[in-house]
C-alpha cells in the first residue's frame, strides 16, 4: 500500500466511527484472527467496531479474545444487517472477492454504500476499493494486520488481545511457521507478539490440542478413504455427509486433514472432497509442494482459489462426477507435478 493511500486510511481513521469487520464464511485461524485483532485495535482508538461472519466459528477458535461478540449473518441476520447499515466503514479481511461470504451476504455488501478497506494475502484480488492492501508474498493477512497496524503508527496500541489474535492467525496459515511463506520477518514479528502478551504455548494447546472424540473417529475415516495416484503424485481423500453425521461432523473438525496426504513421501498433490448436502456441493482443499500452483488449478477447474501451495474450490456435480473430472485432469499435468518437488 502505497504512503497516499496510508495517510488516506489514517485520516479516515482519525475520529470514531462505526466500524465492521468481515472475514469469509467459514472462518479459519487467519480469518478470526485478523477480523478481531483489527476490532480489539479500532476500539483502543475509539471507534465503534464489530465483526459480522457469514456463519459460525469452529469450536477450536471460540477461545480467541472478541469471538463470543461476533455475529453470524446467517443466524443473527437482522442484528447483523444492521450493523453494516449503519457502519461507515468496512474491513475486509482475508478474503478478495464478495463471493467467498457466501450468496445471502454478498448481496448486502454488494449493496454497501460505505467505504471498504481490503487487507488480504490471496492471489487475484477483486478491486472493490480504491484501498486495498494485497500482499501475496506474506504469510498471512493476521501478519499484514500486524503491518497495517504499524503502518498507522500505532504499534503503542498492542496489547495482550490483539496479540494473541494476530499470532493464533500466523501460526495457523503457516502450518505452525513449517511452509514456505514463513520468511525471518514473520519470526521477528511473532518475537514482538510474545513480548506483548501473546502466551504462545497455551495458543497452540488450545487450538491443536482440543480435539473431541467424534473428530478423530471422522480422521480415522479421511485415512481410510485416502487414495494415492503414485504415477501423477498426488493423494485424495473423501469424506461423504453419511460420514460426515456418523462421526458428530461439527464446523471445523475436517481442517488440516488434507495435509496428511501431501505428508507422504512423493506426494506432490493432496486434495480432500467433502460433500455438503446442506449447500448441494463439494467442497475441495487442494495443498502442493514445489512448483505446482494449486492456486492455477482450482481456479481453472473447481471455482476456486487462494495460494500457490493451499488453495480451495467447490463442485456442484456429485462427489462420482467431480472425482471422475479430477482424476481425469491428472494427466494432463503429469510433467508439471513430476517436477513440482524435486530435491
Amino acid at each position: 500500500m502505497d504512503d497516499v493511500k496510508v495517510k488516506e486510511i489514517k485520516e479516515l481513521l482519525v475520529t470514531p466511527k462505526n466500524i465492521v469487520l468481515v472475514a469469509h464464511r467459514n472462518p479459519d485461524g487467519d480469518a478470526m484472527g485478523s477480523a478481531l485483532a483489527m476490532q480489539h485495535y479500532l476500539k483502543a482508538k475509539g471507534h465503534n467496531a464489530q465483526t459480522v461472519l457469514p456463519n459460525d466459528v469452529p469450536d477450536f477458535l471460540r477461545w480467541l479474545p472478541g469471538a463470543d461478540t461476533t455475529y453470524k449473518y446467517d443466524k443473527q441476520n437482522t442484528q447483523s444487517k444492521k450493523v453494516i447499515d449503519h457502519s461507515e466503514i468496512m474491513f475486509v479481511l482475508d478474503f478478495n472477492a464478495f463471493h467467498r461470504v457466501g450468496e445471502d451476504m454478498q448481496k448486502a455488501l454488494e449493496a454497501y454504500l460505505g467505504e471498504f478497506i481490503m487487507i488480504d494475502h490471496h492471489q487475484q484480488p477483486d478491486q472493490i476499493s480504491p484501498y486495498i492492501y494485497s500482499d501475496t508474498s506474506i504469510c498471512s493477512t493476521c501478519q499484514m494486520v500486524y503491518n497495517f497496524i504499524e503502518m498507522m503508527g500505532d504499534l503503542d496500541l498492542m496489547d495482550s488481545n490483539i496479540a494473541t489474535c494476530i499470532y493464533t492467525g500466523i501460526m495457523t496459515d503457516t502450518g505452525s511457521f513449517r511452509f514456505p511463506s514463513t520468511t525471518s520477518a514473520t519470526h521477528k514479528i511473532i518475537a514482538e507478539l510474545i513480548d506483548k502478551g501473546a502466551e504462545n504455548s497455551v495458543i497452540h494447546d488450545k487450538v491443536y490440542n482440543t480435539n473431541s472424540f467424534s473428530r478423530l473417529q471422522l480422521l480415522g475415516a479421511a485415512m481410510n478413504n485416502l487414495k494415492l495416484e503414485k504415477s501423477f503424485h498426488t493423494a485424495y481423500i473423501t469424506l461423504t455427509q453419511k460420514e460426515l453425521n456418523q462421526f458428530d461432523y461439527q464446523k471445523g473438525d475436517t481442517e488440516g486433514f488434507v495435509n496428511y496426504g501431501l505428508s507422504l513421501e512423493g506426494i506432490h498433490m493432496a486434495a480432500i472432497f467433502i460433500e455438503d448436502v446442506e449447500q448441494k456441493i463439494i467442497k475441495i482443499s487442494f495443498r502442493s509442494k514445489g512448483t505446482f500452483s494449486v492456486n492455477q488449478f482450482a481456479r481453472k477447474y473447481f471455482d476456486g482459489g487462494g495460494h500457490d501451495n493451499a488453495a480451495g474450490g467447490r463442485s456442484k456435480s456429485s462427489m462420482e462426477e467431480t472425482l471422475q473430472k479430477f482424476l481425469q485432469l491428472l494427466p494432463n499435468y503429469k510433467e508439471a507435478l513430476e517436477k513440482s518437488y524435486e530435491k
